[in-house]
């Protein structure tokens, strides 16, 4: 099975089990090989909030959307489910001029959050991660 249909599956998955919330007992909680941590949906780790601090300070929702659901720039939410980490940090940082899509690797809260920043559009990817306003996990 390629990449790509892997990812179909899992996404697929992820709607089927968010289509039937009385089925699953336990909050969603990311698998223990993903970048960030979850409950009740708007309860993230540290490290998964600072990259949802650094998406709302650059104001990335101006061509993402605010539900990062795509306008001028492309959804991330469909984008992170097949491009892996490190396309994902070549595309921020780089930029894709050419779409559109400036560099940020000047920029020094995108650069020392990048990881951050990759963990809470994943989650949002993955669909584990509501849109909105989110909160530290345990506070």
């Amino acid at each position: 099975m390629n990449r790509l249909t892997k990812n179909a599956v899992a996404a697929a998955t992820c709607w089927t089990l968010a289509a039937l919330p009385g089925l699953v007992s336990a909050p969603a909680v990311a698998a223990d090989n993903a970048p960030y941590k979850v409950v009740e949906g708007n309860k993230v780790d540290a490290h998964t909030l600072s990259g949802w601090k650094t998406w709302r300070a650059m104001a990335c929702e101006r061509c993402h959307g605010a539900a990062q659901e795509g306008m001028v720039g492309p959804s991330l939410v469909d984008s992170l489910k097949v491009l892996s980490k490190d396309e994902f940090k070549a595309a921020v940082l780089k930029g894709r001029i050419e779409k559109g899509m400036p560099n940020f690797d000047t920029s020094k809260m995108v650069s020392e959050n990048i990881d951050s920043l990759y963990a809470y559009l994943k989650g949002r990817s993955d669909g584990a991660i509501q849109p909105g306003r989110l909160q530290e996990m345990g506070k």
